[in-house]
Formats: C-alpha cells, structure tokens, sequence
C-alpha cells in the first residue's frame, strides 16, 4: 500500500507544483521547484530505511549511475537530441528498481543541466526522466527482456512519456491562448525531436543496455545492493 500511495505521490505533486508556479506564483524560482523535486525523490530511500539501511556502497552504486548518466550527456553535447542518458536511467531502473530509477532519473536531469543551463524545462526533465526510470523499474526486470525488447520499451519511455512532458513546458513558455490547436502545434513542432531522442535512446540500449546491465547485477549479487526480488519467470540469459 505504501508503494502505491508513494507511487501516486511522485505522478502528482510534481505536477501540482510546476503548475502552481506557472499559474498562481507572483515569482517563480526553478530552483526552489528543482529542490522540491529532489526531495521527492528522496523519499523511496526513508521508505527503504524503514527495512534496511542503505549502506555506502549502495549510495555509491547509485552516485555512479547518476553520474555516468551526466557524463554521457555531455559527450554528446555536440548532437541535438542524441543522449545516452535516458537510456542509462532506463537500465538504472530495470535493475535497481522504480524508486532507484526514479531518483537517478531526477537527479541526473538536475545536475546535468549545471552544463546545459537551468530553466522552466529544468522542473520537467526531472520529472519526465524520473518517470521514464520509475516506470522501466515496473515494466522491465533484468534477465527477462532481450536487446530488442528492452530498445523497443525505451523507445517509448523516451519518445512519448518524455516527450509529453517536457513539451508541456514549451506550452507553457510559448502559449498565450490555451486552445487545443495551439497546444497541438506545439507537441507537433516537438515531435521530430522526441522521435530523434527515443530512437537514439532505443539504438544506445541495443548497443551498451545488455551490458551495463550485466555490470549492475553483478556488483548486485557480488555485493547484495539493491536486489531486486526475482521472480519464477527469471531467466539466467535472455538477451541474445
């Protein structure tokens, strides 16, 4: 129950608050909505803590997803909309879990945007990347999805949660007339970038996705971090 009432807790205050912001806020500060944001994703962690502390190794674990996420982001600054990171989230999350690839989701927008420059859209990468890793934690388990599979997956993750999302805060920069044909517009400007940026994510994860998740589940089971329950279905190799 507590999983489903934090689950519903990350989708809507997110939301509620960029929203109040925009609308009903004499000043709005991106910072404040981006340190809210991260404090949210803190949360899974002091659910966690309820039943096991989180060791250092752990919180090393995922400090290096994070930042492996940034990183790959910025070598490929060069190449609009080309970026490994929502592809590393989306690892991060199948093998850690939804609140794990949550929190790097949000955190790795956060702290990648120190490069890219911070904004409205900054509030709304965190969530859109948050979700992409909460919901590949839910839709994907290590050692049952192949390659293509788990490409197929993210192309979604990325093109359309993603891409709806951070749009939205297009709209709002950009729409003054809040009609349906001009918030279409919008989304329809934006589509080929979303389409660019989920079919590089999909070809990232059928090149490097097996083998980082190869890394992760080792150091897992070398080092029991983060392990997620397996299942009856679990296969020891299905990526071929």
């Amino acid at each position: 129950m507590k999983r489903v009432l934090l689950t519903l807790l990350f989708l809507v205050l997110p939301v509620l608050l960029v929203v109040w912001q925009v609308c009903f806020a004499d000043t709005t500060s991106w910072y404040l909505v981006a340190a809210v944001l991260l404090l949210l994703s803190a949360l899974p962690f002091f659910l966690h803590l309820e039943r096991k502390p989180i060791s250092a190794r752990e919180m090393a674990l995922l400090s290096v997803l994070t930042a492996l996420a940034v990183v790959s982001r910025a070598v490929f600054y060069l190449i609009p909309q080309v970026k490994p990171i929502a592809a590393v989230v989306i690892v991060a999350g199948m093998c850690l879990g939804p609140f794990s690839g949550y929190m790097v989701g949000a955190l790795s927008a956060f702290l990648s945007n120190f490069l890219f420059g911070q904004g409205i859209w900054t509030p709304f990468q965190m969530v859109a990347l948050g979700l992409v890793g909460l919901l590949a934690g839910m839709l994907l388990h290590p050692g049952r999805v192949n390659r293509w599979v788990l490409a197929l997956v993210g192309f979604f993750l990325a093109t359309v949660v993603y891409g709806l999302v951070v749009d939205l805060s297009t709209v709002l920069m950009t729409v003054t007339d809040f009609t349906w044909p001009a918030v279409l517009a919008v989304y329809a400007s934006g589509a080929p970038f979303d389409l660019v940026f989920g079919g590089s994510t999909a070809v990232f994860l059928v090149l490097f996705g097996t083998p980082l998740e190869q890394k992760i589940t080792r150091l897992q089971r070398k080092y029991g971090l983060l392990e997620r329950k397996a299942t009856a279905g679990d296969k020891e190799n299905c990526h071929e």
